[in-house]
């Protein structure tokens, strides 16, 4: 469903009354399967190094798609404005049309920024770099969340659950702070994507001497959202570093999807 820019009251309301929907229909919809989605971390890429806020960072794309059985929808819901953020419950569909509620799968604040002005599901994906053999995190993201959606369409490969059309469009409560409820999800066929240095695409690279690293992309890291399986949600590359005269340069030695051990 295209998600209507409407007052926060009227916003609140259809939150509430979904919910309320969703909790009527919960028994009967634990004698139906599941249809679960399956969020595939893709691989990074477009690596890019650019040097902003006195240091130089290494930006790369990210993307993550639903190749699930049903989509990944989220709403975001508060009981006042005067709370700074909104609880996440994760709606999940089950065959027959019934509707169950995983609560607390998260948390989504409105974000401002030059490129950001909006709600954002907090710490959906994490980004991370470490030495080969190790798993000591020498850098980790400071993303401010993601707004969700269906940006792009699978292609390749055969999704018999895939949605007919993109389905999650909205811009996120765009500009909309007093907003009490939000919905926001990615349908089966399409991604979520952002481009490297948007807002947190990116990873400082001081201090970190020559070497090789790996780069981690990790989807639900936490495993509060249901999927139908976990095995495809980190992706990794395995990159040489190299300074000359003061500046890096990144190579990619070897690209590891579905696998944050990218260590061969």
């Amino acid at each position: 469903m295209l998600l209507r820019l409407i007052p926060a009251l009227l916003a609140a309301v259809a939150i509430a009354a979904a919910a309320v929907l969703v909790t009527a229909s919960a028994d009967a919809g634990r004698g139906q399967p599941a249809r679960l989605p399956d969020l595939d971390q893709e691989t990074p890429d477009e690596l890019v190094v650019v040097h902003t806020g006195g240091e130089y960072r290494l930006g790369f794309r990210s993307a993550v798609r639903n190749v699930g059985r049903g989509p990944l929808i989220v709403d975001g819901h508060r009981a006042s404005a005067d709370r700074a953020a909104m609880r996440a419950d994760q709606v999940v569909v089950h065959e027959g049309g019934t509707r169950t509620i995983v609560r607390e799968v998260g948390e989504l604040r409105f974000v401002v920024s030059p490129d950001h002005r909006h709600w954002h599901l907090l710490h959906f994906q994490r980004y991370e770099l470490r030495r080969p053999g190790s798993r000591v995190t020498l850098v980790q993201d400071r993303k401010t969340g993601f707004c969700l959606g269906d940006r792009y369409a699978v292609t390749g490969r055969a999704l018999p659950a895939r949605a007919p059309r993109a389905r999650y469009t909205s811009r996120c409560g765009l500009d909309q702070t007093e907003r009490l409820g939000i919905r926001e999800g990615i349908s089966v066929g399409y991604g979520d994507d952002y481009t490297a240095n948007l807002e947190g695409q990116e990873l400082s690279l001081a201090g970190l001497p020559d070497g090789e690293y790996i780069l981690v992309h990790r989807v639900n890291a936490d495993r509060r959202i249901r999927e139908t399986r976990y095995g495809n949600n980190a992706a990794s590359l395995r990159i040489a570093l190299r300074w000359r005269l003061g500046v890096p340069r990144v190579r990619v030695l070897a690209r590891c999807p579905d696998s944050a051990r990218c260590d061969a």
